[in-house]
């Protein structure tokens, strides 16, 4: 398949080992979206709400990690947070950005966290939507996230977990997750991730409440109240432990700020960018 026939498709570039799926719109200041862990995600999919609404204003980066998409990698590949974080390092210097505006998504959250973390020279500002990165007890939504084995009826769950809008679930968003999911490598790769017990990996994506509290970067946070996935009470954690934070809360929705208050999130966005 291809860009014709697949928008997820966009350009590619060698990071170390991994040759990186990525997209590149727009011109100006420059943000690196990172994309969630749910199964058949890419970072298309996540983010082409975000990326058609700002990209008169910005130049979007949104690159598939290692595991995920239509990104490829060695065989012998660890999936863990140095693999994912190593793989955005090179692609920034690949690129030849030194500094970029970072939003992170669930998982990708985690992964926003560690750049800022690890290489806080290469962060501007840090946007943390439904974010991993702190403890917390699995929750249900999570563990079936995870967990997820490939069917159309599987998917459609996971997705009503997803979504505050049920309306948001239709059939066609469900089969287009359910067969990017199905994907041989990717496929493989997500089995490996996430093997039970989950609580682990909850840890293994956490950061220390002292690593955290060194970030200086302005921070936003923004969290569905109705999250099913990863609760409200993360960003409350991360709102106390980042000394330049604000959070924002929209009710009525679950973890997919980003689509089901496309209009509203991305103007909360531009607006902190701006600031």
């Amino acid at each position: 398949m291809n860009t014709m026939t697949n928008p997820e498709i966009g350009k590619s570039i060698q990071c170390g080992a991994i040759q990186t799926n990525y997209h590149d719109i727009g011109q100006g200041e420059a943000i690196l979206l990172l994309h969630g862990s749910g199964p058949g995600v890419s970072a298309w999919a996540n983010w082409r709400l975000t990326i058609q609404a700002l990209q008169n204003d910005y130049r979007l980066l949104a690159p598939d990690f290692a595991g995920f998409g239509y990104s490829t990698f060695p065989e012998e590949i660890a999936f863990n947070r140095d693999t994912w974080l190593k793989q955005m390092v090179d692609f920034l210097d690949t690129l030849g950005l030194e500094k970029v505006n970072v939003i992170g998504n669930s998982f990708g959250g985690s992964m926003a966290l560690a750049l800022a973390i690890y290489h806080p020279e290469r962060v501007n500002k840090l946007i943390l939507m439904g974010s991993v990165g702190v403890p917390f007890e699995l929750t249900a939504g999570l563990d079936a996230v995870w967990g997820y084995t490939p069917s159309f009826e599987n998917m459609q769950a996971i997705m009503k977990i997803f979504a505050y809008n049920q309306n948001l679930v239709g059939d066609d968003l469900v089969q287009m997750r359910y067969i990017a999911s199905t994907k041989e490598d990717t496929r493989a790769a997500y089995e490996r991730m996430f093997p039970a017990p989950r609580q682990q990996w909850v840890e293994a994506m956490s950061h220390s409440e002292q690593a955290i509290r060194q970030i200086k970067q302005p921070t936003l946070m923004v969290h569905g109240r109705d999250d099913k996935v990863i609760p409200l009470s993360t960003s409350l954690t991360m709102l106390n432990w980042i000394e330049s934070s604000q959070l924002h809360i929209f009710s009525q929705c679950g973890h997919w700020t980003q689509i089901e208050h496309a209009k509203s999130f991305t103007q909360l966005v531009s607006n902190f960018l701006k600031a």
